[in-house]
């Protein structure tokens, strides 16, 4: 009997395996190019190598893998067990005396080894593949396009310079008909060069771009004082260098992106957490301190002054004052008065509204920190949740390949995106808790997973084509005989 299950384990196994793998690079490959189609027209034109390219597409890859891996496996688990219920198998195993929930047993435990590695990759891996993934797209999306000088067309991506090409040689060098209008000193167009031909080429060290032109005019105006003079030259061969340096890839420092939530573990998320609750909690010894200059009462002073001995013999005693203080006070100083009054609150009113902002920015910080926080777990729990899901799904359903199961597992995998999305939005907004945002979508799916289940026990009919057809032929015969009775009744 155990040899015949450990074989039964290894059979389940082995039919998961395959689609898991299939399904988890197609998904994962749909979501890298509809990242690229997202942002090709800022990446398109820009002169990248091969390798810069896929550098890119490595990065974000594994940057999809948390939201790639559960569609995967509820693709993969409607499939298999679609296609072990369609070739009757699963009939023959439960007739054996075999329950669903212990022909599952083995993915189960599989499944939760590979959220228990996803919430480690999730961790550690996509925090680093996160900053040099995003530091890699925003140096791409920032990289001027590469020189394109075309025919007859203005060029003015070289700061303070319009370059127009009449024709261009087919070695791409030798240009005839050459207009260069030279912005550089601020007045307009002020300096420019004509020529009938000569060549274009990069340095050596492709930092600069020469024009090498022949017979040609150069005109200059001088606009300065009133001057309004000209001057034109004449040259036989002059070199024009032009400055690419700013056409070059450079890469910012990625340290400067390390601040940001999605490159932190779940250790630093945990640090800055703290240090903002802290530096809340100290917010109001902020408000005292600011204030406390304004009231003459919280201030220190010598304790044989006047108005301490005062305030130390009066203590506990309440007075009741027929005039307000402010009647008191001479004519001739109410004025004055007034106006410190009024300055003192202002001068208060804009420390306490600086303390309220800062708060508000931190609160804002902290609430995107747990929600990442957050998010490392439930995009783990979410894999275990849709095999939950998807396995007893494709026992209903008893239908194989890439018909049914793709469209079902595409319909719950879009209602778990949307619930998920629509906690998260909730969260940043700051309408409900981080906490319950990002859990409403598994809060929501649980149960759902669970009636599922009890239905697949049961062998429930719900998803079976067949049934439906039965049940709709079933009452189009009772509509027949009613219609029949109808009439032999007349």
């Amino acid at each position: 009997m155990n040899i015949r299950l450990k074989k039964l384990d290894l059979l389940i196994l082995r039919s998961f395996m395959g689609p898991f793998i299939v399904t988890f690079f197609i998904v994962l490959f749909t979501f890298t190019m509809q990242f690229f189609w997202l942002y090709m027209d800022e990446l398109i034109g820009k002169g990248f190598g091969i390798f810069v390219t896929i550098k890119l597409m490595v990065y974000m890859s594994t940057t999809l893998v948390p939201i790639a891996l559960p569609l995967g496996i509820l693709l993969a688990a409607i499939m298999t067990f679609g296609g072990l219920g369609e070739n009757f198998e699963l009939v023959a195993i439960k007739s054996s005396g075999i329950s669903l929930y212990r022909f599952m047993r083995p993915l189960t435990i599989f499944i939760a080894i590979i959220s228990l590695s996803a919430f480690f990759f999730n961790n550690y891996v996509i925090p680093v593949t996160n900053l040099k993934a995003y530091s890699l797209l925003y140096d791409m999306r920032n990289q001027k396009p590469a020189m394109n000088i075309r025919e007859g067309v203005f060029y003015n991506e070289i700061d303070n310079f319009s370059i127009r090409v009449g024709k261009k040689g087919k070695d791409g060098q030798t240009i005839k008909d050459i207009v260069i209008y030279d912005h550089s000193s601020g007045r307009g167009n002020d300096k420019i060069v004509l020529a009938k031909d000569g060549k274009m080429y990069p340095s050596k060290d492709k930092r600069s771009l020469i024009f090498e032109l022949n017979d040609g005019w150069r005109y200059e105006e001088d606009n300065t004082e009133q001057k309004h003079a000209q001057t034109r030259m004449y040259f036989g061969k002059w070199y024009k260098v032009f400055d690419l340096s700013k056409f070059t890839f450079t890469r910012t420092k990625e340290d400067l992106f390390k601040g940001n939530n999605e490159m932190m573990n779940v250790g630093q998320l945990n640090r800055n957490i703290d240090s903002f609750t802290q530096r809340n909690q100290k917010s109001h010894e902020d408000i005292a301190r600011y204030l406390t200059p304004y009231f003459s009462i919280f201030q220190k002073m010598p304790k044989d002054s006047l108005l301490a001995k005062r305030l130390t013999a009066d203590k506990g005693k309440v007075y009741n004052y027929k005039k307000s203080f402010f009647s008191n006070v001479p004519d001739s100083m109410k004025s004055k008065m007034a106006l410190t009054i009024e300055n003192n609150v202002r001068n208060m009113e804009r420390l306490v509204n600086i303390v309220a902002v800062e708060s508000k920015i931190r609160d804002t910080s902290m609430n995107q920190f747990q929600i990442a926080w957050h998010k490392k777990f439930t995009l783990s729990f979410a894999c275990m949740l849709l095999f939950l899901i998807g396995a007893p799904l494709g026992a209903i359903i008893r239908k194989g390949g890439l018909g049914m199961p793709v469209v079902i597992a595409i319909g719950f995998f879009i209602i778990y995106f949307i619930i998920s999305s629509t906690g998260e939005k909730l969260a940043q907004q700051a309408a409900v808790a981080p906490w319950y945002g990002m859990w409403l979508a598994t809060a929501i799916l649980l149960p759902i997973a669970f009636v599922i289940m009890a239905a697949a026990r049961n062998d429930s009919n719900i998803f079976n084509k067949e049934w439906y057809i039965r049940m709709w032929s079933f009452i189009s015969k009772l509509f027949k005989k009613d219609k029949t009775e109808m009439i032999n009744n007349k």
